[in-house]
């Protein structure tokens, strides 16, 4: 490991705490509040907003217990990222942990596959964004240029400091969490007073006085777990904010705890309210759901309202991406395993060169989608869903290999063990597995299973190359620990 990696792993949970800079040269700017809200946030997206239509349309009631089941596996992920935090907070997390416990190629692979999940998703969302902006301009300003103006603005938001990054993701977040929260209480409300065009039908009996919970049969339920996971990729995001947390020992492991009920209201709660107010038969693939409550309920600013808040959480999740590109670059170049060039901080503490490479990738794939539009393109974006659910298991088979050594003594326990580990990661392995089995039944989703060979043989390729050309490199010789 590089001397700057050296002195990093060597630091203490928390260590730097109020400092301005830790061992990797970050600033330490990122508070509670702002951690609290990336968390939140990480875990609603459009997946909750336009996604849902679908499964309801698929499984009916039932996807309440398939969100329920997929989030208490999404719990027992985040507390084992909990437990490798706490033994030793990074900016590199996953790539870092990779390369400790498994070995080089094993950190390369995921740092280089959680860049290029954010890339894609960048690309998709300032994408997304720009035709949300239309709903507005009716197509009077050119998409394009929406979508060049919000990546130079976050871009820049990303360069002047990890601080505004993180006051962006606090409002961004809180337009989800206000939308969500006053589309429960909206429901409730219809529930016990009867107010709205929609109070005729209202009733918690719709949960399954239409042919039952499960409508469609089980085998349905099960089909929608891979839009239910993908609904929740990026909550791991709170991981890559190690670095740059204020006190990462008291803000991170409540963070993570909240993900619990933070599933609980904003996924289970919201799908209980909406389906107990419009039959779930209503609800259709293509649609959004809250739209759709919203005019059931004789609300016309129902699909205003919702546009907003997906045009919110477009651009969250492309700043998010922003961010972590950057930080995944330098932690690679860090290793020896990228450009040195990647390595390099502004006088604020932000990675200029690998965010503003993945800046400019991200406008290069927004022109293309604009200018050539294909199969090859759609097969690049199907893609970021296999790559994001790798950092999920590289996570749990990291903190599995954590824990037998730490039980052994060989290293350091975490102040934060995760709840039943191993047990409960071996459990959360089994069930990515299942749901990337199902991605293969399911015609409209196996395209992304092509495309992870394609990845892997590049990395693969990539990596003996660069170890040829640096056989003694410590960042091709490193065993695991």
């Amino acid at each position: 490991m590089t001397s700057v990696q050296v002195e990093q792993h060597d630091r203490t949970p928390g260590e730097g705490g109020q400092g301005e800079g830790d061992g990797e040269g970050y600033h330490r700017a990122l508070g509670a509040r702002q951690i609290q809200m990336i968390a939140i946030g990480g875990a609603i997206g459009t997946g909750l907003f336009l996604g849902a239509g679908k499964a309801i349309s698929k499984a009916g009631p039932s996807l309440i217990l398939a969100y329920a089941i997929a989030g208490l596996v999404i719990f027992f992920i985040m507390r084992a990222l909990g437990e490798l935090l706490m033994y030793r907070p990074v900016s590199g997390s996953f790539s870092d942990y990779a390369r400790e416990f498994l070995g080089p190629f094993w950190g390369y692979a995921t740092g280089w596959t959680y860049w290029l999940f954010w890339v894609v998703t960048g690309i998709t969302e300032v994408t997304a964004a720009a035709k949300y902006m239309s709903y507005w301009t009716n197509d009077s300003f050119p998409q394009w240029a929406y979508a060049l103006i919000f990546t130079v603005i976050l871009y820049a938001a990303n360069l002047i400091s990890v601080k505004l990054f993180g006051e962006l993701e606090f409002w961004f977040s809180m337009v989800k969490v206000t939308a969500i929260v006053g589309m429960i209480l909206i429901c409730a409300g219809i529930l016990t007073v009867g107010f709205s065009d929609a109070a005729a039908t209202a009733s918690v009996s719709n949960l399954w006085n239409d042919r039952g919970f499960f409508p469609n049969g089980i085998g349905e339920t099960l089909m929608t777990l891979q839009i239910v996971m993908f609904a929740f990729l990026a909550v791991e995001l709170v991981g890559v904010t190690a670095g740059e947390s204020k006190d990462p020992a008291k803000t991170l492991p409540k963070a993570i705890n909240t993900v619990p009920w933070r599933i609980a209201v904003f996924y289970v709660g919201a799908l209980i309210m909406i389906m107990s107010v419009i039959p779930w038969s209503n609800f259709k693939a293509g649609e959004s759901p809250f739209v759709l409550a919203f005019e059931k309920m004789g609300l016309g600013i129902g699909a205003a309202i919702v546009n907003f808040v997906v045009l919110t959480a477009a651009l969250s999740s492309c700043n998010s991406g922003m961010y972590s590109t950057g930080r995944m670059l330098r932690d690679l170049a860090l290793n020896g395993q990228g450009p040195k060039f990647f390595t390099r901080l502004t006088k604020n503490g932000t990675p200029l060169a690998g965010t503003t490479f993945s800046a400019a990738l991200m406008l290069v794939g927004v022109w293309i989608n604009y200018v050539a539009p294909g199969k090859a393109f759609d097969y690049v974006v199907s893609f970021a869903t296999i790559s994001g659910m790798w950092a999920w298991v590289m996570i749990l088979v990291c903190q599995i290999r954590y824990r037998a050594k730490a039980d052994r003594g060989e290293l350091p326990q975490s102040a934060f063990r995760a709840p039943g580990a191993p047990w409960t990661s071996w459990f959360a392995l089994l069930f990515i597995g299942m749901v990337i089995v199902m991605m293969g039944v399911d015609k409209d989703s196996r395209v992304s299973l092509y495309c992870a060979p394609l990845w892997g043989l590049i990395l693969g390729v990539s990596y003996l190359v660069l170890k040829a050309r640096n056989p003694q490199g410590a960042a091709f010789n490193k065993v695991a620990r």
